[in-house]
């Protein structure tokens, strides 16, 4: 619990105030004036995207051997599937300068078009870069013997070729040309046909073209279709081509012969995409713009089976769906943000006759939300999975650690009591868009653990996470209002529902059956919680009122109203503190215990749209429609981070162990993954201005593009050094020249100072060091240089004698001794050895400014302090302890380090008090004494400050 109260001053300099202070000077606060520099978060990183696989871009299907893999486009930037698993194997490395619009897959490489670009990639990573000589946008891709073919919106194809054989991809422009309007207009695709060498075809909306790319010429051109080409695929059959129109017909067009010869009609619908059947059966698959994914039996003329709505209508229904080569699978793909796999299953006819056709079974897919997420939340404590609604009316549990295990929550009803089925359809329509969800996994497995709102609903919905599917209960409202909040308690035994129309209805989760109504608030129910031992209840509402409740005894405990209404609620279960949305755009926070309002966050600009806690309590990240997203201290109520977002955040979620910030945007159907950097290092709380923001950019999915989950612990940008200078604080030496101001050091050093002969004293040894015993055994006694002589003579080695050995250490002993008598003599005046501190001393004399001098004595350790003080000349005409009396007297009156310059003042008159005594005539000794006196005696009044407080401390504490 957070209790509002006075900051302490971040001091390490201790303040002593004379008595003419005055009192506004003593709430001045030492700050360091740092730059108002721009820089992006110190708090959270990019990190990743979960939820995208495809969008409206057709993919792109490649072979290595016997398997495949499938390219996607997930905006600038794509992903590489295994055909056999569906399983993500890369990633782009890096974001693309803009939307991708064409894929093409040639054995390893990947050729990416984007704007008037095309990269080429191998296992996710770009190898080359080809710009076109246009500001035209690419829109389709060919890659056929040595030719790489580009066709752009405006109407012109060029050509690439290899620089050499030897080349794996062309890259050196061959030749261009323009498809005018005469020739059909806009192109709808480049076509190489099998046996065709050095040929491509252009589609266009009413013609095709075949050009010869070696030499740039125009071969033929067909006649003008009646209906408008949208698609066109090349058949196992030679010269064979199949188009698709806009008004649904199929036709089968021989090139060679220039002339129709079938033609499959499809009525009211716009065909989209065309694939063959390859591995034996003559099939063909036909996708709509509709959704359906239509297959028809070449052989027999005649439509063998429809899968209705694979893909959905209103994002351009199949934009592409492809068999794979001598594979009865065919993958399909749409603008819903899902990759799908079908297969054919062998027939089970066994006779010559009629071969019956099993219809294509579902094999597999991948997928997320087809439109951008409105409601989030972790559904574990390790952070595995998160479950997100979206406006698509889908419910999904997304995996963070491995792509496949991500799936949708089925919304099949559930069977009755006794096992018998529900009559009629079982799932006729999803149900309406999840507004509000809670999750509690006490009771994971046993029974329903998730419960959630629909909009203009009046029930509440129960979701079984150990089974992915809807629960068997449905809560009502107890008043006929729609359901506008939704909470479980920590136990997982009770469902709490609130209604618009102020009712708030508990249910038990494993019965569903209803156990308690409150009615407090007049309009809607914004929030409904529960602490963690189920004694109280807090719920808030439009009308402005919190509620207070007694869980157990059912009975209100008191109410508090705000000034404005309540929009939403987080609890922190672990400080009983709940945070409160206002739409005067502030949030609230409330203690539950005390029923207090604690802290008061401003600063959002528009309605806020999301926040929630840290695991720790300790902040608050809140969104807003203002496009920023702020991070909010909560024992400092300020805000320490800031970043603005090109989309708008409207859901935001901490993961429960607190190393993830998963976000939702009003662009994008993916969820974005932040990391924190708290958890690697210490986040400054510095309360930083509106004008500090950043534009920060959203996670992508591209490799390269994000940061690493590490990038908190790695220091080396601008970010890093930023936040690293915010958590310094370097105190001010002095706050103001007119009060006295003890020393930065240790607390000590000053009765080191003092009692330094005492510390030396009690520090010698007792006695002196012995010599050990020779306690070795009779055979052992052999030992020293009897032991190196005997070797010696053994290996026949030159040894000294034991006098010329005498002799050696003698010499040795006497050449030490001569250099330590050389340590200690120290010559008068400017001759031989001067000691840095003598010439700081000498040169403060001679400048008349002695800082230098003082800032090294300040610095120095108290027995250097006590060698140099005794060291100093206390001969005639006594320079050095004039000067040093001098550079003390400026020291104090400067008022810093009083305590430290008293105490040289006392060392000094230790170490020379005798020839200060005896020289006390002479006139400069006696000048230095008089300026000392003059200083100190102003400094008199801190002994007054302190026995008068000292006094004043006596007396009340024996009374």
């Amino acid at each position: 619990m957070y209790i509002e109260q006075e900051r302490p001053l971040p001091s390490q300099s201790k303040q002593v105030y004379p008595k003419n202070i005055k009192m506004t000077e003593l709430t001045k606060r030492r700050k360091v004036e740092t730059p108002k520099t721009v820089h992006s978060s110190k708090v959270f990183a990019p990190f990743r995207v979960v939820g995208n696989v495809s969008n409206g871009t057709p993919f792109a299907i490649g072979t290595l051997g016997s398997t495949f893999y499938i390219v996607t486009s997930v905006g600038k930037s794509f992903q590489i599937y295994d055909a056999n698993t569906l399983h993500l194997l890369f990633v782009s490395s890096k974001e693309t300068d803009n939307e991708i619009t064409a894929l093409a897959a040639h054995f390893h490489h990947v050729f990416v078009g984007f704007g008037n670009k095309v990269g080429i990639y191998k296992r996710g990573s770009q190898e080359h870069l080809i710009t076109l000589d246009t500001t035209a946008t690419v829109t389709h891709l060919s890659i056929f013997g040595d030719f790489l073919c580009v066709s752009t919106d405006d109407n012109n194809v060029h050509i690439y070729k290899k620089n050499t054989p030897q080349d794996k991809y062309a890259t050196v422009l061959y030749t261009k040309f323009k498809i005018t309007d005469l020739q059909g207009g806009e192109i709808i695709s480049l076509t190489h046909l099998a046996t065709y060498l050095n040929k491509l075809v252009v589609v266009t909306k009413s013609n095709i073209l075949l050009f010869n790319a070696k030499t740039g010429k125009l071969l033929y051109t067909s006649d003008e279709f009646a209906d408008q080409l949208t698609c066109v695929e090349p058949a196992p059959a030679l010269d064979i081509m199949a188009l698709g129109t806009a008004t649904g017909d199929i036709i089968m067009f021989n090139l060679r012969k220039g002339k129709k010869i079938r033609t499959i009609k499809i009525p009211q619908t716009r065909i989209s995409s065309i694939s063959f059947r390859t591995d034996g059966s003559s099939h063909l698959c036909v996708g709509t713009s509709i959704g359906d994914l239509i297959f028809y039996d070449l052989d027999r003329r005649s439509r063998i089976h429809v899968l209705k709505n694979i893909h959905k209508e209103a994002f351009g229904g199949v934009t592409a769906a492809s068999f794979l080569n001598g594979q009865p699978i065919i993958v399909t793909s749409g603008g819903d943000n899902s990759l799908k796999e079908y297969v054919f299953d062998p027939s089970l006819s066994q006779s010559e006759g009629e071969v019956v056709v099993q219809p294509p079974r579902y094999l597999r897919s991948r997928g997320g939300h087809s439109q951008p997420p409105s409601c989030i939340s972790f559904a574990d404590s390790e952070s595995h999975f998160l479950l997100s609604a979206s406006r698509d009316r889908s419910l999904w549990g997304f995996s963070l650690r491995k792509d496949a295990q991500s799936q949708e929550l089925s919304q099949r009803a559930n069977k009755k009591a006794d096992g018998g089925r529900i009559a009629g359809a079982v799932m006729k329509e999803k149900f309406p868009e999840v507004i509000a969800m809670a999750i509690e996994n006490a009771r994971l497995g046993e029974w329903e653990n998730v419960i959630t709102a629909h909009r203009d609903e009046k029930i509440a919905r129960t979701w079984n996470m150990s089974s992915k599917r809807v629960g068997r209960w449905t809560f009502s409202t107890n008043d006929d209002g729609f359901v506008k909040s939704v909470a479980l308690s920590q136990c997982g035994n009770f469902g709490l529902v609130g209604s618009s129309n102020g009712s708030i209805s508990i249910h038990n989760m494993q019965s569903g059956i209803l156990r308690k109504k409150y009615k407090l608030h007049k309009r809607a129910v914004t929030g409904i919680a529960l602490d963690g031992m189920n004694r109280k209840m807090v719920s808030c509402g439009l009308d402005g009122l919190v509620g207070f409740y007694d869980f157990n005894k059912s009975t209100l405990l008191g109410k508090l109203k705000l000034d404005a209404p309540i929009t939403s609620m987080v609890y922190h279960r672990s400080s009983d503190l709940f945070a409160l949305a206002l739409d005067d755009l502030s949030i609230v926070v409330i203690d539950a215990v005390t029923q207090r309002v604690v802290r008061q966050l401003w600063g959002h600009s528009n309605r806020i749209t999301a926040f929630d806690f840290s695991p720790d309590g300790r902040w608050i990240v809140s969104a807003s429609l203002d496009s920023t997203i702020r991070t909010w201290d909560l024992p400092t109520g300020g805000c320490i981070d800031g970043v603005r977002l090109d989309s708008v955040a409207t859901g935001l979620k901490f993961s429960p162990n607190g190393d993830l910030l998963a976000t939702t945007h009003v662009n994008g159907n993916g969820i974005s993954i932040w990391t924190n950097r708290a958890q690697f290092k210490a986040i400054s709380t510095r309360t930083v201005d509106e004008e500090e923001f950043a534009k920060a950019i959203l996670p992508n999915a591209s490799a390269e593009g994000n940061s690493s989950i590490l990038a908190g612990a790695l220091g080396d940008d601008e970010t890093e050094d930023n936040a690293t200078l915010f958590n310094k604080y370097e105190s001010l030496e002095q706050i103001n020249e007119d009060l006295i101001t003890l020393s930065l050091g240790p607390r000590n050093k000053m009765n080191t100072l003092l009692n330094l002969n005492i510390i030396k004293q009690r520090s010698k040894p007792v006695e002196p060091p012995k010599k050990p015993e020779n306690n070795t055994p009779f055979f052992l006694q052999l030992r020293g240089e009897q032991v190196g002589d005997d070797a010696s003579n053994r290996e026949g080695i030159v040894h000294e004698t034991p006098e010329e050995e005498q002799k050696r250490e003698l010499d040795a002993q006497n050449i030490k001794n001569a250099e330590s008598e050389l340590q200690k003599f120290k010559p008068t005046g400017r001759v031989g050895f001067e000691s840095k501190f003598t010439k700081l001393l000498r040169e403060g004399h001679e400048s008349s400014d002695y800082s230098s001098f003082l800032s090294n004595l300040i610095e120095l350790p108290p027995n250097a302090i006590d060698l140099e003080i005794r060291s100093l000349n206390s001969f005639e005409p006594y320079d050095e302890i004039v000067w040093f009396i001098e550079s003390l007297t400026q020291g104090l009156k400067s008022n810093k380090n009083f305590e430290l310059y008293e105490a040289f003042m006392t060392l000094i008159f230790k170490a020379h008090g005798d020839v200060i005594h005896m020289n006390n005539k002479n006139k400069d000794i006696v000048a230095a004494l008089q300026q000392w006196e003059q200083i100190h005696k102003n400094n008199d009044r801190l002994d007054e400050l302190v026995k008068y407080c000292s006094g004043v401390i006596n007396f009340v504490s024996s009374v």
